[in-house]
């Protein structure tokens, strides 16, 4: 729960939420209009998330429309980014990529030529090099993200905000790492969703049994869009010295848990295919810096999140439909 004191910051100011009808971005408009703040939300979804925001669809590739967007925000919160499966990413890399660095690069300078007051950047914990545990002082410019072509989309926009930092003195920008977020309002593409939602897509198209590869001994982080969007309001007010912080869960939690605990949710049969690849072993935040900088504190369960997403899906199981599909042959 973010402190009242900190919320009333943002009455009556201009706050801009690019991919403010993501999972994230649409948690972070109903906080701040909460607040009393005017809240704008940006992106090429055709969607609503909030009636007391103001929505408005534009393409941020294009520096010109982010100049128009930022000219009169106070905070801008940086939200905007291309969500899919690794198989997606993995045969259409260039729609990841490009996009990614063009909206990015577009939307810094523009906030800072027009003075913002203060912006936080949402990274990934694709950024990474691969590891087991995920720490902000183990991050290694040097080597390579684990996620090829996003990692690399994303560290290019760090170094973006570090660049403005040496040269213009910015200590405005703050940037945060989110692990696997989850919520309502994901992605439920079957073409490219990630790991809950395809489950739950897959559900509610009738496989059964599920089949999910691997053993289900594969470790993750899964965080809550609700939680993660409290941390993203806590980096931009309390901003992230010149570095970033992590916005994970602070618990792994096994394949075979996450699949366990969604079948208490909603009862499905399924099954392990150990002949498929369960990916790397363990991948998990460390939240320790984000706990003591921002005093971030998540508090969702895994079972309450996947209950309250699971309820959101089965209301709008077509929503998807009417998101901006940056891997479709037209895009």
């Amino acid at each position: 729960m973010i402190q009242d004191s900190i919320l009333r910051q943002f009455a009556g100011r201009t706050a801009l939420i690019t991919g403010g009808t993501g999972l994230i971005g649409r948690e972070v408009v109903r906080i701040l209009c909460d607040a009393g703040a005017r809240a704008k939300s940006v992106s090429l979804d055709r969607i609503e998330v909030d009636a007391r925001a103001e929505h408005v669809r534009g393409d941020l590739t294009d520096l010109g429309f982010c100049l128009e967007a930022t000219r009169e925000a106070d905070f801008v919160f940086h939200l905007a980014g291309i969500k899919g499966s690794i198989e997606v990413t993995k045969s259409k890399p260039a729609s990841f990529f490009v996009p990614l660095l063009m909206m990015n690069t577009n939307l810094l300078e523009a906030a800072r030529r027009n003075r913002v007051r203060k912006l936080v950047y949402t990274s990934s914990i694709g950024a990474y090099s691969s590891a087991e545990i995920f720490r902000e002082e183990d991050s290694e410019t040097a080597a390579p993200p684990m996620d090829m072509f996003p990692g690399w989309a994303k560290r290019m926009a760090e170094m973006q905000i570090e660049a403005y930092r040496i040269q213009y003195g910015a200590e405005n920008f703050a940037i945060v790492r989110p692990c696997n977020v989850y919520g309502p309002g994901d992605n439920f593409d079957p073409d490219n969703a990630m790991v809950v939602p395809s489950l739950m897509a897959r559900i509610a198209a009738g496989e059964s049994p599920l089949r999910v590869w691997g053993d289900g001994s594969a470790v993750r982080d899964f965080a809550y869009s609700a939680d993660v969007a409290e941390g993203v309001i806590l980096a931009l007010h309390h901003g992230t010295r010149g570095s970033f912080v992590n916005l994970g869960s602070g618990t792994g939690v096994t394949i075979r848990e996450l699949v366990e605990t969604l079948s208490r949710v909603t009862p499905f049969e399924y099954e392990f295919d150990a002949s498929k690849s369960a990916g790397f072993p363990r991948r998990v935040m460390d939240i320790s810096r984000a706990r003591e900088w921002i005093g971030y504190a998540p508090g969702t369960t895994l079972r309450q999140g996947l209950a309250a997403t699971w309820d959101w899906y089965a209301a709008h199981r077509a929503e998807y439909r009417l998101r901006h599909n940056y891997f479709a042959q037209d895009a």
